[in-house]
């Protein structure tokens, strides 16, 4: 199975992704989100996160964009400043090909090079055991469970949070 090809997300790729979060808003529980956002939408929180300095990525596996990952401020107060969030999503169909660990991976690596110190996954659903798995591979560890926090599907959905450092974590303070 060939590798995705794993690059800096451009508008001309918005259409996809937004594609790709509305299939994960109507079907899924990765997302809380109840309506999918349409382009103009996916478009402004892109422009905030590139004009944020955060990274955004897309993978592209047989000349299409088979998911995304980005990062985003973790909270907006200062303190939390080298702390990120991470958000991965991917096409249906390219399920299970290690695109999601490829899309992480890339994340990581790039968000300490920009000096990031932890990294966050929120992940929607406690049943999600593919989100999970992906993140413990990648060193994430269990933080803890919010049980029965989102109510999607006529069902009450946990989140689980799950946390990894990024270079020297808190072991130094940055300069």
């Amino acid at each position: 199975m060939p590798a995705p090809e794993i690059r800096p997300t451009t508008e001309a790729d918005l259409p996809a992704i937004t594609a790709i979060y509305e299939h994960a808003v109507r079907h899924g529980t990765a997302t809380f989100e109840l309506e999918p956002p349409d382009l103009a939408e996916m478009t402004r929180r892109y422009k905030a996160l590139a004009d944020g300095g955060y990274p955004y990525f897309v993978a592209v596996l047989d000349n299409r964009i088979a998911g995304y990952a980005y990062a985003g401020a973790y909270r907006p107060r200062p303190a939390y400043r080298f702390t990120v969030e991470n958000s991965i999503y991917l096409e249906p169909s390219f399920h299970r090909r290690g695109i999601g660990s490829a899309l992480l991976q890339r994340l990581i690596v790039e968000c300490e090079a920009r000096g990031f110190r932890q990294m966050i996954a929120v992940i929607g659903d406690s049943a999600n055991a593919g989100s999970i798995g992906v993140h413990t591979s990648a060193g994430f560890k269990m933080i803890g469970t919010h049980p029965n926090v989102g109510l999607k599907f006529g069902r009450w959905l946990d989140t689980v949070m799950m946390q990894r450092d990024l270079g020297e974590g808190g072991r130094t303070v940055p300069g």
